[in-house]
């Protein structure tokens, strides 16, 4: 363990993942309205993104269901996506809106799974992919329910920010960085990077077989 997990870490985890869990249900709503989707197909959506993706992570590393251990997390999903729907149907919101949420949900998620993996002493490799999978797969199951290409597999940068900032998050922690410290300023970086990505147009290079 390269840490100390300390009450503080706890507690700061613990709302990080509410915040997060939020705005990544939120996400899903907005990206599921683009679908004209009714409010129980919205709600699904939104549920599955807030949780998907720290659900996954927990099922990796043989660890009880996040949301199963405190309902809490549920009820916030489920609130946030009616919220959003409710919200949308009185206000004009962009078609694009839901990037926003998006990427503040893969920097905090993101940020959250790597923590989660040191926990269990998962190696750094794989402590940063599980940053990855919490960060990433909420979305991904998102845009595959709403029958679009996940846009963490072709868009501006997504998954290389997170897992990047992943890596970066723990040889901070290595070094002696406070937990909490290090945890919030790689989520705002990775949240930060992300905008940029889009404003900018910032992608990998695609696949393409060679012109015959």
């Amino acid at each position: 363990m390269i840490f100390e997990i300390t009450s503080d870490l706890l507690s700061s985890l613990y709302w990080l993942t509410i915040i997060a869990v939020a705005v990544s249900s939120a996400s899903g709503v907005l990206r599921a309205g683009c679908r004209k989707f009714d409010l129980f197909g919205v709600l699904i959506i939104g549920i599955t993104t807030g949780l998907g993706g720290g659900t996954i992570r927990d099922l990796v590393i043989d660890k009880e269901v996040f949301w199963f251990a405190n309902q809490w997390f549920f009820i916030i999903s489920s609130l946030s996506s009616i919220l959003v729907f409710v919200i949308a149907r009185y206000f004009r919101i962009s078609s694009q809106s839901f990037l926003i949420p998006d990427a503040m949900g893969l920097a905090i998620f993101s940020v959250i799974g790597t923590i989660s993996g040191l926990m269990v002493e998962a190696p750094w490799l794989i402590a940063s992919f599980m940053g990855v999978v919490t960060g990433v797969m909420g979305g991904v199951i998102r845009d595959m329910m709403c029958d679009v290409t996940p846009i963490a597999f072709k868009n501006q940068l997504n998954a290389v920010l997170a897992w990047v900032g992943s890596f970066i998050l723990i040889l901070l922690l290595d070094g002696g960085m406070d937990p909490v410290v290090a945890t919030i300023v790689i989520g705002s970086s990775i949240f930060v990077s992300r905008l940029l990505a889009i404003k900018y147009d910032i992608c990998l290079p695609s696949f393409r077989f060679k012109d015959i």
